[in-house]
């Protein structure tokens, strides 16, 4: 049959750690190092044609785990991290990508509809997997045996303190998810902090914080496009996972944002999700994680950079900590799954753990990295020759 030949070529070419196939007709395949048992077993309960795993392998795959056409017994993380490593796998190679997925303009409205579909899914499901921070983020684990709260909090300083923040100086927080970061700036480095976001989840949540812990004077909330912010200008700019959102055709107007509201003296700290091997989207994320989602190369983020006259004075990656971070992530998410499917159902189950174990494999695999970029406006001598974390 020649489906089954060209899906025995397929997996071929995609491992090296020994993996079982079971096919939908009954016969099962060993692939990778044979001498040695399978870390993982993939059972076809349907046959998916070959056509679509070769229109794009992401989309048609993803689709057939979730649909239960697909099963995998073992580690989904394991499977991924080694298709990624083989330059001919059904992730990698040009012939499993010919079809992806056309990017949206990134219009305001265009903007609310995106993030809004993610991060409004309720603060009842992050509140199940995410730590007692809320914090949707990579952290920063010091040891391997940091909590993922400890790590988190560890983050939240770790950029803090690259800023050279000198209190009741002022700090404007772009896409601040559920507030720790400018509530912490607040609390411990006594800024005035000014967060804005696009979720009404998020707004809601943070508007409450700020009441509950007395920071009317100290903080406030903007419910709105980051572009929106005019007329005034801050000491100190964080922006964390968020120009993944962005979009390739608004990076530019996102650093231009960026210079204009950021004071001379003062100082950026860019945090997200990038590719040193170029910008890159994944049809099946965006299908159905991230609308609108794209992560733009280093080099290229660069160049906006340096287009809106932004110098980098400081670089990080923070890759192995987010391969972490999303390793708690899925275990969190594994014991909290009666609860999860109280409030949504096994697809959307079976999407969600997909999605926590392939971004594990894809950070696992250098496939994608986390950056930190500290940005300063050109001639800025004013702050210390080296940062102190």
């Amino acid at each position: 049959m020649l489906e089954k030949q060209l899906y025995k070529k397929i997996f071929s070419d995609s491992f090296s750690i020994p993996v079982e196939v079971h096919y939908w007709d009954g016969t099962q395949e060993r692939y990778g190092d044979t001498t040695k048992p399978p870390v993982a077993k993939i059972t076809f309960n349907d046959m998916i044609p070959v056509k679509d795993i070769t229109t794009n392998a992401s989309l048609a795959l993803g689709e057939g785990y979730m649909d239960k056409k697909i099963e995998i017994e073992g580690s989904i993380q394991a499977v991924i991290t080694d298709a990624y490593l083989q330059a001919d796998s059904f992730l990698r190679s040009k012939n499993y990508m010919k079809w992806l997925p056309k990017l949206n303009k990134h219009t305001k409205k265009q903007n609310v509809h995106d993030v809004q579909s993610h991060y409004d899914l309720g603060n009842d499901f992050y509140e199940l997997w995410l730590d007692p921070t809320l914090t949707y983020s990579c952290a920063y684990f010091q040891t391997s045996e940091d909590s993922l709260e400890q790590a988190q909090i560890n983050k939240i300083h770790h950029i803090l303190d690259k800023l050279f923040i000198k209190e009741n100086e002022t700090l404007l927080d772009i896409g601040c998810g559920w507030g720790t970061l400018m509530l912490t700036a607040a609390k411990e480095y006594k800024v005035k902090a000014t967060g804005i976001t696009l979720s009404q989840q998020q707004y809601d949540f943070i508007q409450a914080r700020i009441k509950e812990e007395g920071l009317e004077d100290r903080c406030s909330v903007i419910l709105e496009d980051y572009r929106e912010v005019k007329g005034v200008s801050f000491d100190h700019i964080t922006s964390v996972g968020m120009f993944e959102h962005v979009g390739e055709d608004s990076l530019g107007e996102y650093f231009e944002v960026v210079k204009r509201l950021l004071k001379p003296k003062g100082t950026a700290l860019i945090h997200g999700i990038s590719r040193q091997q170029g910008g890159a989207t994944n049809a099946w994320i965006n299908k159905y994680i991230f609308p609108g989602g794209y992560i733009p190369g280093v080099v290229e983020l660069a160049n906006h950079m340096k287009a809106n006259d932004l110098h980098l004075i400081d670089l990080e990656s923070l890759r192995r900590d987010y391969q972490l971070t999303l390793e708690h992530w899925t275990k969190n998410f594994h014991e909290a799954k009666n609860d999860v499917l109280k409030i949504h159902d096994e697809r959307f189950y079976r999407m969600w753990d997909l999605y926590l174990q392939a971004c594990a494999a894809s950070f696992e695999s250098s496939n994608i990295d986390v950056v930190q970029y500290l940005l300063v406006h050109p001639f800025n001598n004013e702050i210390p020759m080296h940062r102190n974390v």
